[in-house]
């Protein structure tokens, strides 16, 4: 299995829609006996969590978040961990809304070390 995602911070390598994730926000990743947990702030999402397992590579969580404009949505997730050759990890991510319409893939990548 790939290094442990505790204390990982990651970045969305894109914006997606309007109102989303995009390359200002943060997730804080954390990982302790197969299970997978972040916190998640920036851009138009004032707070975000999210809560899965990890088996292997493999990612499954489901993700909730408040929007700075003040509604929630939450959704479904899984991804798939890459490091990449430098040394950092990539998810890539296949993500679907549960609380609206929409779905699509997207990729987050570890920050360097001397990045915010």
């Amino acid at each position: 299995m790939a290094r442990s995602l505790d204390g990982t911070v990651l970045a969305p390598v894109a914006d997606q829609a309007p109102g989303q994730v995009g390359t200002r926000t943060r997730f804080v990743y954390h990982e302790q006996d197969g299970e997978i947990w972040a916190e998640y702030a920036g851009g138009d999402v004032a707070r975000g969590h999210l809560v899965g397992t990890r088996a292997g590579d493999r990612l499954d969580f489901r993700y909730v978040q408040l929007k700075r404009d003040g509604t929630t949505s939450s959704g479904h997730c899984v991804s798939t961990v890459v490091e990449l050759p430098d040394g950092r990890v990539r998810l890539e991510e296949s993500w679907e809304w549960e609380s609206q319409p929409g779905r699509g893939t997207s990729v987050v990548e570890q920050l360097p070390h001397d990045a915010d």
